[in-house]
């Protein structure tokens, strides 16, 4: 896979940050992201972003078991990072920190 193919947006870099360890379901990723100190991501931009997370093969995602909520009827639908979202998010990191961590060479030294 590409570099090229691992492109993250800044908002899709927290999601997956956000499903690193555990399997989350969409209200669950937003309270992790703003709990832990991250830009508020709000619904209307996170499940676009999941889908596109999902299609590239960063996401796979699946019907919870729990019964479905009282008030709304709806079942909740987790999201888990896979390999390949691993390797986006530890590439995506691995740039970050050499940026941090450059320093120019010094000519005639």
């Amino acid at each position: 896979m590409s570099q090229q193919d691992l492109h993250l947006t800044p908002n899709q870099e927290v999601i997956l940050a956000a499903l690193r360890v555990h399997r989350r379901y969409g209200l669950e990723i937003l309270t992790a992201i703003e709990k832990s100190g991250g830009k508020q991501i709000g619904f209307n931009s996170l499940y676009p972003n999941l889908k596109k997370l999902e299609q590239k093969g960063f996401v796979q995602s699946e019907w919870g078991d729990e019964p479905p909520e009282e008030h709304s009827g709806a079942r909740r639908k987790y999201y888990r990072i896979t390999a390949t979202g691993l390797q986006a998010l530890d590439f995506k990191q691995q740039l970050l920190t050499g940026v941090a961590t450059w320093i120019p060479k010094t000519e005639g030294v």
